[in-house]
């Protein structure tokens, strides 16, 4: 567990649940963390309590849709009727807001987990300064021929039966496919991990692997192809440290292929210092992988925060 949590009222409309694990000993920096698709903050409790260690005040809340967070126009599986994308960036900016004003002056990472690092990426293109560094992991951000694909399917869904409801069809083309990617699969959420502790807790989490509506289908596409557009990526300033992290065996990035590939188009858009890791053996939540695979992974991740937080700051890049 978090050693805090409370909520805030973001100008969104959200009452966003939030949670806080204090910097151990002299802080250094501010770690806010962006969760994946049918899940919720909670889950990176551990995740947490380590990077605390590094100095680190860590801040986390679910995203509207998600978790124990409300808001009028985002029942669980939701966004928001129209303009998700943009009331989620205004979640995230309210906690980045209340984090730096409570530890003011101290260097901020972004982390995002899957549809998190989605976020974590918009957030990042909407509001260049407001950020120090950013961290995507186990995102794919080369949706491709598939991704218009998806839209096109959705569209059809939308027009069939509205918006706030169900996709009948894009959890069978993620989440069923992914899992029955995986030879000798146990459940059908053996794709996130081989921990089998951490996939049986999923399984078992009301808060976890719930059905997404429609819009909520159609916000994640249309932000994965609006971040990874050559306007999105120009925004980002040419210095900002990026950490791309993706596994080996996480069909939902084509065994990390995605990874690699954006990764590419990251460093020919002249960006500066992007760090790229592919973990072999590693399924989609690097995160909750069985231990010998996770931490030196989180260990790693540590070691470039530690870096990027005593780095000089540098004003970002207007150019």
């Amino acid at each position: 567990m978090f050693s805090q949590a409370e909520t805030l009222k973001s100008p969104s409309g959200a009452t966003l649940a939030l949670r806080h694990e204090p910097a151990r000993g002299e802080a250094r920096g501010i770690l806010l963390i962006s969760h994946g698709l049918a899940e919720h903050s909670a889950r990176y409790a551990a995740f947490a309590a380590r990077m605390a260690t590094e100095g680190l005040h860590v801040y986390a809340h679910d995203h509207r849709g998600h978790g124990h967070t409300t808001a009028p126009d985002a029942p669980l599986g939701q966004f928001a009727p129209r303009g998700g994308i943009q009331r989620v960036i205004e979640d995230m900016r309210a906690v980045r807001d209340l984090a730096v004003g409570r530890h003011p002056g101290l260097p901020l990472v972004l982390f995002g987990h899957s549809m998190g690092g989605l976020m974590a990426l918009a957030f990042a293109e909407a509001h260049p300064a407001d950020i120090d560094a950013l961290a995507v992991w186990n995102s794919n951000l080369e949706p491709g021929i598939a991704g218009r694909l998806a839209q096109v399917v959705l569209a059809a869904e939308r027009m069939l039966k509205g918006s706030d409801v169900p996709s009948g069809i894009l959890p069978k083309l993620t989440f069923g496919a992914w899992g029955k990617s995986i030879a000798g699969r146990r459940t059908q959420f053996d794709w996130l991990s081989h921990d089998v502790a951490q996939v049986d807790a999923y399984v078992a989490d009301p808060l976890c692997g719930f059905d997404v509506n429609v819009s909520m289908w159609i916000d994640i596409f249309a932000v994965t192809f609006a971040d990874a557009s050559a306007g999105g990526i120009a925004r980002l300033p040419k210095a900002l440290p990026i950490h791309l992290a993706g596994g080996g065996e996480d069909p939902a990035t084509d065994r990390g292929r995605a990874t690699l590939a954006f990764s590419e188009r990251l460093k020919k858009s002249r960006l500066e210092n992007v760090t790229t890791i592919v973990y072999r053996g590693m399924r989609h939540e690097t995160l909750n992988e069985s231990p010998a695979l996770r931490d030196p992974a989180i260990d790693a991740f540590a070691g470039w925060c530690r870096r990027v937080v005593e780095e000089p700051r540098r004003p970002p890049d207007r150019s």
